[in-house]
């Protein structure tokens, strides 16, 4: 189930938790974030290829691209075993931000994504049929757990990918991380 906290920014024990899925949306909402759940239009096989997932997608992949001049969209995939997991969770754990949208559909696991954004910060626990937009110049960071297993399709305006402007802000070293929150919900 998603779920999203919502901190003062200086408080981070002070977290006050929403999993209704319409009251997510309309917190993100107020901050310019969009967040929908999907549903694909023919089941995918465990080991479904990049190509599988995308025309299992294809109809709000479309409806997204046009409506925000996606240029290029791919699959990203991370497991336990993973070999630089730990690098890639150092780099995402960096505050940051973009000068391009952060869409991520969830496929498969989950992920959290922390929004700094006046004031507070905005914890969202992303799972599998989870879409996120975060806006360009959104302060953020991404944690997917010391043990990662997620599936993700990403969107693009721009043919560089994935391109983050470090603020050099620590902040996300003071707050839960995926798998503090993730244990806290059982």
């Amino acid at each position: 189930m998603s779920l999203l906290t919502i901190y003062p920014d200086q408080h981070p024990e002070q977290g006050e938790r929403v999993t209704d899925v319409n009251a997510i949306v309309r917190w993100l909402d107020r901050i310019g974030v969009q967040f929908e759940r999907w549903t694909a239009n023919s089941p995918l096989a465990a080991d479904a290829d990049e190509a599988a997932v995308l025309a299992a997608y294809a109809e709000p992949i479309d409806r997204l691209m046009q409506q925000y001049g996606f240029q290029s969209v791919d699959v990203i995939s991370l497991n336990p075993d993973h070999p630089n997991k730990a690098e890639l969770r150092q780099k995402f754990l960096s505050e940051h931000t973009h000068s391009d949208f952060e869409v991520r559909f969830f496929v498969e696991g989950s992920g959290l994504f922390y929004l700094h954004v006046d004031g507070k910060v905005y914890a969202v626990l992303c799972e599998k049929g989870d879409l996120i937009s975060v806006p360009a110049n959104t302060t953020h960071w991404f944690d997917m757990g010391s043990h990662p297993h997620f599936v993700a399709i990403r969107l693009f305006t721009t043919p560089d990918g994935w391109v983050a402007d470090f603020t050099g802000n620590d902040i996300a070293q003071h707050f839960p991380t995926y798998d503090q929150t993730v244990a806290e919900r059982v």
